[in-house]
């Protein structure tokens, strides 16, 4: 079983403009992210693609439907491929969160698997949750590629599980908003076929926290 997704992460909102953690909270695109959707679409070919899977928050959907237009694909809802669930950071920006929970912003800095934000999710549950969601939709459409349109957490899971650099690395990755990310889903493999694509783009936001 081996199948290639082009995973999409959500174009930009205001509040990732604002270095905001929107977590599981249902924060719409910005003006310029509805812009960055359309510019998604543009740039992916048709004839292409065998399905389209998307999370279920508006930002996410929002960046989805243009493509889905353009390419003639439904829109499936995968619940599990929303982003980590920040508990008491949720709207907080990250400095705010550093200087109001200073012990629970280090845990979370230091990439602590079991640390769930009090009323969150943790890094391992979240890990799980997404590889587990990307491999169930790789059996699906085996030897096909598919569309995939998440969250910078998710897409930052995948990476770190196809390159096997474990969870409590310092991220030497990017994750711009509305880039095309390649990875090759395997039963037992996966594979970083291509990453940060942003050439389709004017500019894009890589807000997530170090």
């Amino acid at each position: 079983m081996v199948a290639r997704l082009c995973m999409v992460r959500h174009a930009e909102t205001a509040w990732n403009a604002e270095g905001r953690v929107q977590g599981q909270l249902d924060i719409p695109l910005s003006v310029a992210g509805l812009a960055q959707a359309q510019r998604v679409a543009g740039a992916l070919p048709t004839g292409r693609f065998s399905a389209l899977y998307c999370s279920d928050l508006e930002r996410v959907r929002q960046t989805a439907r243009p493509a889905a237009e353009k390419l003639g694909l439904e829109i499936r809802i995968e619940a599990d491929l929303r982003e980590r669930h920040y508990g008491a950071f949720q709207g907080l920006t990250y400095a705010q969160a550093k200087e109001s929970l200073p012990a629970d912003y280090a845990r979370f800095k230091a990439k602590d698997p079991q640390f769930a934000f009090g009323s969150g999710e943790s890094l391992g549950d979240f890990f799980a949750r997404a590889t587990q969601c990307l491999q169930a939709i790789a059996r699906r459409h085996d030897g096909r590629e598919v569309l995939v349109f998440t969250h910078g957490g998710v897409l930052e899971m995948a990476y770190r599980h196809a390159t096997g650099c474990g969870l409590s690395t310092p991220r030497g990755f990017e994750l711009p908003n509305a880039a095309l990310n390649w990875i090759e889903v395997g039963e037992r493999e996966w594979r970083v076929l291509g990453w940060a694509d942003c050439s389709h783009l004017a500019a894009a936001l890589d807000d997530l926290a170090e």
